[in-house]
This record gives C-alpha cells, structure tokens and sequence, in this order.
C-alpha cells in the first residue's frame, strides 16, 4: 500500500524533523499562513509529505536566498495560482480534444445559408445543386 503525498500523517515533532527546522518554527508559518497542516478533532497539526516539501522550500527561500517572509507568502501564492492555472489549461485541452474527437468519428459538415440558418449534412455528402440565386454556403473548415 503506497501513501499519498497529500496525506497527513505526521505530527509535528516529526515533521519539524523531517524539515529540518524547530517545532516552534512550524507553528509560526501556520500562524503566517505559509504551510498550513491539517488539523485533527482535537486540533493537533498534521502535516502531509507536500507540506514538509513546501516547509523546506520556505526554509531555502530565507535562510539560501534572504528572501523575508512576506516575500515567501507572495512566492508560494503565485507558485499556488500558477499550479491551478496550469490544472485548468490541461482540463480545456483535454476538452478541445475530446470535441476535436468527436468532431472528427461524427461524419458531420455543418452549412450555413446566406440567411444564417445552419444545418449539418454527412461527411462527403453535397446538397442538390440549387438554382441561380440559391442562399446556400458550404463551411469546410480550414484551408490545408
């Protein structure tokens, strides 16, 4: 059975030495708002494999690049709306190619006549030619 990284699993004196930091440290940055753990019924803090990543990165960002903590919680707040910008580009392409997909096992052209009116026709299929004056336009798609 393999553990999540998003799991809760360690208290805090383990997790501070996982992190390599002071339990006490661990408390202020859940203070800041910089890694906040899980909390149990009894509201014992609980901190998953992600959060020591992202306590450790905390402790680089201060102490290797002289980065203060309010500058960290920007850090790790655009890295946070970076990471669900990139989740919601791959669910939308993920969609275009479903549609895509789709578009292309489904056989249909879609036609529009001068009017506006839009109506599918099969794939290969040609309307009966119209006489002079006829409204009816053919979309093909893109030029290759």
């Amino acid at each position: 059975m393999r553990i999540s990284t998003s799991a809760a699993v360690y208290v805090i004196s383990v997790a501070a030495e996982l992190a390599g930091m002071h339990p006490q440290t661990l408390r202020q940055y859940d203070r800041l708002g910089l890694v906040t753990p899980e909390r149990t019924s009894g509201r014992g803090r609980r901190y998953s494999a992600e959060d020591i990543a992202r306590l450790q990165q905390v402790q680089r960002l201060s102490q290797d690049e002289g980065v203060n903590l309010a500058g960290i919680r920007k850090i790790l707040d655009l890295q946070d709306e970076l990471a669900e910008a990139r989740a919601q580009v791959r669910a939308l392409q993920a969609r275009v190619e479903e549609s895509a997909e789709a578009e292309r096992t489904s056989g249909r052209v879609f036609a529009a006549g001068r009017s506006g009116d839009v109506f599918s026709i099969l794939r290969g299929e040609r309307p009966r030619q119209r006489r002079a004056g006829s409204d009816l336009v053919i979309y093909r798609g893109p030029r290759r």
